[in-house]
């Protein structure tokens, strides 16, 4: 069955209103878990057209590369490492004008210039996962950024106890 993104709105919070809420429904009543976060990356990709979106999934104490969209990317990443890793150990979100300017930053694509990682948890408040999107300009993200992103993590943290 094909799907159709139709992004509306002619503001970053209109954007996302109107990106969140087909995100929901992209991935409503289907429980295949890579299915599902596949589509979430590209739906975020292509209606906010960032340079990458992907999920780095908590595997025997490190993230592993999971679904995503864009170039390749690092396969794993220990904890406190990277602005993914510091943002699985600090258990915060984290919003990067500059990639060059942060301490440790592992450089996959020498393209992304800015970023922003959000943790997902499970019921007992551990990191599963962290959603990470990559830019190719300088101070792409902001807190509307992160309040719509944290949405939809929101909704793919639901996807982890199907």
């Amino acid at each position: 069955m094909a799907e159709d993104l139709i992004i509306s709105g002619t503001t970053k919070e209109e954007r996302y209103k109107s990106l969140v809420n087909q995100v929901i429904a992209l991935v409503e009543g289907e429980k295949d878990l890579t299915a599902n976060l596949s589509n979430i990356c590209a739906a975020i990709k292509y209606g906010m057209n960032f340079f990458w979106v992907g999920f780095y999934l908590v595997k025997e104490n490190e993230l592993v590369l999971g679904p995503f969209q864009g170039p390749v990317a690092c396969t794993r990443i220990k904890i406190g490492k990277g602005v993914c890793g510091t943002a699985w150990q600090n258990k915060k979100t984290i919003i990067v004008e500059d990639v060059d300017k942060f301490p440790g930053h592992i450089a996959c694509s020498s393209q992304s210039l800015s970023e922003i990682v959000i943790p997902g948890f499970n019921k007992n408040a551990d990191v599963i996962f962290v959603l990470d999107v990559d830019d190719d300009k300088y101070s792409t993200f902001d807190e509307t950024d992160s309040i719509f992103l944290s949405q939809i993590v929101k909704t793919a943290e639901k996807l982890f106890t199907l």
